[in-house]
């Protein structure tokens, strides 16, 4: 799913304003009703002693793919309360995606699950890691 334009647009300006985004090039590639999809190109700095993706940079993506999912459904004003990662094989290739998904929406919090993979050269993706989360609406 992708969003129109102008919803994509602003969730692309909301990622551009956090400074960590900005620096691993994060780009938000679907958004709207309840899901979100983010993207990373996987260039060296990313990856760890072992050449595969620091489990950090994952997590990272898994946490803000729930959280613009979770904010399409309750709004741009929220907040993860919580998340949890689990790593199921080695992040390896050129990209890295974030596709989240809310579970379970009330008037102040969301569940989102997120599966977060890598595509390599020749476009085949792999999953490398599940991630669960809760966001709530921030409090002013």
């Amino acid at each position: 799913m992708t969003a129109v334009p102008s919803a994509l647009a602003f969730a692309q300006k909301v990622l551009d304003d956090q400074p960590f985004s900005r620096l691993l090039g994060t780009r938000v590639t679907a958004f709207g009703d309840g899901v979100a999809t983010l993207e990373i190109d996987i260039r060296e700095e990313l990856h760890q002693q072992n050449g595969h993706v620091h489990g950090g940079v994952l997590a990272y993506a898994a946490d803000n793919a729930i959280t613009f999912a979770a904010g399409t459904v309750l709004g741009p004003a929220v907040l993860t309360a919580g998340v949890t990662v689990q790593y199921v094989r080695p992040a390896r290739g050129v990209t890295l995606i974030a596709r989240s998904e809310v579970a379970h929406a009330g008037r102040r919090q969301a569940v989102c699950r997120c599966e977060v993979y890598t595509r390599d050269i020749a476009g085949e993706q792999t999953l490398c890691a599940l991630a669960q989360g809760t966001v709530s609406l921030a409090r002013p």
